[in-house]
Order: C-alpha cells, then sequence, then structure tokens
C-alpha cells in the first residue's frame, strides 16, 4: 500500500469532510429514503432513486476518505529554501508572476493554485531553490519558470 502525502491543511480538511458526510449527510440520506418509502410504490419513485444515489455516493465517499486517512503521511516543513510538499512557492513566468502551493495529490485544486507534487510541474519544483528555474512543454510550446521565492 503506497502512501499519501498530505499538509497539515489538507489532513484537516480531509477529516472535516468525513465528519460532515457520516454525521450530517449521512443522517439526512437516511431521512429522505424512509419518507421516500412510506410513500408508498417505490418502483417508480423518483425521490427514492435519487436518494439512493446520493446514499451510494456518500458511502463511497466516506469508504475513500477513510483509506486516505489511514494511509496518509504528514509532511513536514522541507529544508529551508528547498521546495518540497507544503512549500508555497512564487515563480516568474512570461513576464508575470504566479505563486503555486506545492501538496499532497488528494489535496490538488489548480484552479487555487495548489498543486499536487505528482504533477509534472510540482514533480519538477521539488528540490529546487530560489534562483533556479523550471522548463516544462505545454501544448503551448515551452514555458521556463524562475523560482523567485519559497515559503
Amino acid at each position: 500500500m503506497t502512501s499519501l502525502y498530505l499538509t497539515k491543511e489538507g489532513l484537516e480538511k480531509l477529516k472535516a469532510e468525513l465528519t460532515e458526510l457520516k454525521e450530517v449527510k449521512r443522517p439526512q440520506n437516511i431521512s429522505v429514503i424512509k419518507e421516500a418509502r412510506e410513500m408508498g410504490d417505490i418502483s417508480e419513485n423518483a425521490m427514492y432513486d435519487a436518494a439512493r444515489e446520493e446514499q451510494a455516493f456518500i458511502e463511497g465517499r466516506i469508504a475513500e476518505l477513510e483509506e486516505i486517512l489511514r494511509t496518509a503521511v504528514v509532511t513536514e516543513a522541507s529544508e529551508k529554501g528547498t521546495i518540497g510538499i507544503g512549500s508555497t512557492v512564487t515563480v516568474h513566468i512570461d513576464g508575470g508572476e504566479e505563486t503555486f502551493h506545492i501538496v499532497g495529490a488528494p489535496e490538488a485544486d489548480p484552479m487555487n493554485k495548489k498543486i499536487s507534487h505528482e504533477s509534472p510541474l510540482g514533480t519538477s519544483m521539488i528540490g529546487k531553490k530560489i534562483g533556479e528555474k523550471v522548463e516544462m512543454e505545454t501544448p503551448a510550446g515551452k514555458v521556463t519558470y524562475t523560482i523567485l521565492n519559497i515559503n
């Protein structure tokens, strides 16, 4: 079984999501299923079908989160000045600056600049220091990231 790396913040978010699913969403869903059953014939009951689909999603997500938390390894800050999981990195790219947070795969959210250490960019940045460059091939061509700051 491989370990999944998480930041402390990411671990807490996943624990909170698991608690929400178990203590709020699951009981709500059970109530909806019960209510739908009380309506009578469930063979053509859209409310019942939707509630059962929601139940399957909830139970699947609970199992997924429990597995992630069982195998999670919380990362410590990397060596000062070196990019690692949990680092916030400011880079120079195409005449501007971008800031990324390097996180474990379960926490990745590219729209919010949280990139996985397993992604091509994340993998290329791990271990780099201020002033180093990372070159990436993208559909638009080669892009060079110059590391300006690491927190």
